[in-house]
């Protein structure tokens, strides 16, 4: 079976992202499993190189069928991006956050296309876009845009736990206002049709708890009792294997343990600090519901040790090892 071809935009210039694309690209896991195409800028990707001390060539391409799957070969769609006589890491940069963009929002133009089976991205710095005039907060809404999908879901993938989230970037006062029954319904549905996608079709899906002790039937708060009982008795009787509320505290354990297939979270960082205490550097974010997949390491820019050659690419090879796992689900490149 030939290997999925995965787009890999070098994320900030100024962070890590291109130092963790030449260590992975380095990898014998990730020559194995993928052909890589890289898009960036070449004079970021030679300094990321020469930085990491990995034994690469760089074979410049105008296309993903150019690319050639040779170990010690990184192959780059060069973008052409950044002028070095500005460029500085580990800072702020318009011209930085614009480049950014740009890589992004080819290579997902090379997956709308069907050029490449998915899209493993690296770190963004959301002040970078900002000063760019980007748009866009991050990756989500920059692949909800340009792949027409109104609104992506994110689920995280740490050792075989699945967890999604019921809500994200918004404050904690704000989140409770989004405790809903039909949310948590909406959700569930589409998560569910979510992890078909990728080929998980049977297990239960936990609903996590959302007041300590799940709430002790409104002793510490109404919100399991008014909205999420009923949403997970309505779920239920329309056939979908849910279970819940299940204490935050014990549910995501249970999960690890194989007990549920995935787990809906109800704010953002009840879910990260599950995940990312289980294993932090192979917390994988993998953005659902869209036409394509994308697969993410969880880390940020790191702009305090950037071109210093010491960031582990741990994440960014287990961020293509899913994105390799899950690609033929979305490209019906199933092994016969």
């Amino acid at each position: 079976m030939k290997k999925p071809v995965i787009a890999i935009p070098i994320g900030d210039p100024a962070g890590v992202g291109p130092e963790i694309v030449a260590k992975s690209i380095a990898s014998d896991e990730v020559f194995q499993i993928a052909v890589c195409v890289i898009v960036g800028d070449r004079k970021i990707v030679e300094k990321a190189i020469e930085i990491t001390g990995e034994n690469l060539k760089i074979n410049e391409i105008k296309e993903p069928e150019e690319a050639v799957d040779e170990k010690g070969v990184l192959n780059l769609i060069n973008l052409d991006n950044v002028d070095m006589d500005t460029f500085a890491y580990g800072k702020v940069s318009a011209m930085c956050g614009k480049a950014a963009y740009e890589y992004i929002a080819k290579s997902i133009e090379l997956a709308n296309a069907g050029k490449v089976d998915a899209v493993a991205t690296t770190p963004i710095n959301k002040e970078s876009l900002h000063a760019a005039e980007v748009p866009y907060i991050g990756h989500t809404e920059i692949f909800g845009a340009l792949t027409h999908t109104e609104d992506p879901l994110t689920m995280f993938e740490t050792n075989g736990m699945r967890v999604f989230f019921l809500t994200r970037h918004v404050s904690l006062r704000q989140m409770l206002d989004m405790i809903k029954k039909d949310r948590i319904i909406d959700y569930v549905k589409r998560c569910t049709k979510a992890l078909e996608r990728l080929g998980v079709k049977e297990g239960t899906m936990a609903i996590a708890g959302l007041n300590p002790h799940s709430g002790e039937h409104g002793l510490f708060g109404w919100e399991e009792v008014e909205e999420i009982m009923p949403a997970i008795e309505e779920l239920k009787a329309e056939g979908y294997d849910v279970a819940g509320p299940i204490g935050a505290d014990s549910v995501f354990h249970q999960a690890a343990q194989g007990k549920y297939t995935s787990v809906l979270s109800l704010y953002h960082d009840q879910g990260h600090i599950a995940t990312k205490t289980l294993d932090f550097e192979k917390t994988i974010a993998i953005t659902n519901g869209m036409p394509i997949l994308r697969t993410s390491v969880d880390h940020g820019t790191a702009f305090d040790v950037a071109g210093k050659g010491i960031v582990s690419a741990v994440s960014m090879i287990e961020a293509i090892r899913l994105a390799a796992k899950y690609a033929p689900n979305f490209t019906g490149k199933h092994e016969k």
